[in-house]
């Protein structure tokens, strides 16, 4: 009899740890998807704002040319492996870019009224959106994560399956001086 009930013991001690480590490693899938989720949304970003430096083109060659190989250069894919630091550091290029859109905007005005740049621009906002929404994701999904790490008995087996903390998606200090994109 003592050894069936330390046989169920066993048996209900090794199925909650197998719970516990499918839980985690659901959580920890759906912040690697989330963070996926934003490297997508930045690169469709990434090409309308290229489509967006075609436009300018006809108007600042030069500067347009410029702008587009250092973006080409300093550009990286997210993955599900990067960190919120990298995320940041596309935004920044991204809000760059954009800057420097505006200045050329604003030194030929019949840029602002062609259709195609408006299409750009628009498309450029949207996607700006969407990265917003996987960014709430993202940070979901963390905070979820995070507290089941952080919560006992999970705690107990989370740093032996290799679970470990992940870091939140903060804004980027310069969204509140990004141009506006209409």
């Amino acid at each position: 009899m003592g050894i069936i009930i330390a046989g169920v013991a066993v048996v209900l001690l090794v199925l909650w740890v197998m719970s516990c480590q499918r839980r985690l490693a659901v959580m920890d899938e759906n912040v690697n998807n989330a963070m996926t989720q934003i490297g997508v949304q930045l690169s469709s970003r990434f090409d309308a704002l290229t489509a967006l430096l075609d436009l300018t083109k006809g108007y600042a060659a030069h500067e347009s040319q410029t702008l587009i190989e250092t973006i080409k250069s300093r550009r990286s894919m997210i993955t599900a492996a990067s960190t919120p630091d990298d995320v940041l550091n596309q935004e920044g290029i991204i809000s760059e870019a954009l800057r420097r859109i505006s200045m050329v905007e604003k030194r030929y005005p019949e840029l602002k009224a062609n259709e195609s740049y408006h299409k750009c621009m628009n498309a450029v906002d949207s996607y700006e959106k969407m990265v917003h929404t996987s960014r709430l994701i993202y940070n979901d999904s963390v905070t979820k994560l995070n507290r089941e790490l952080r919560m006992f008995p999970a705690s107990l087996l989370a740093r032996g399956f290799g679970f470990q903390y992940r870091d939140y998606l903060e804004a980027a200090e310069d969204k509140t001086n990004m141009p506006g994109m209409k």
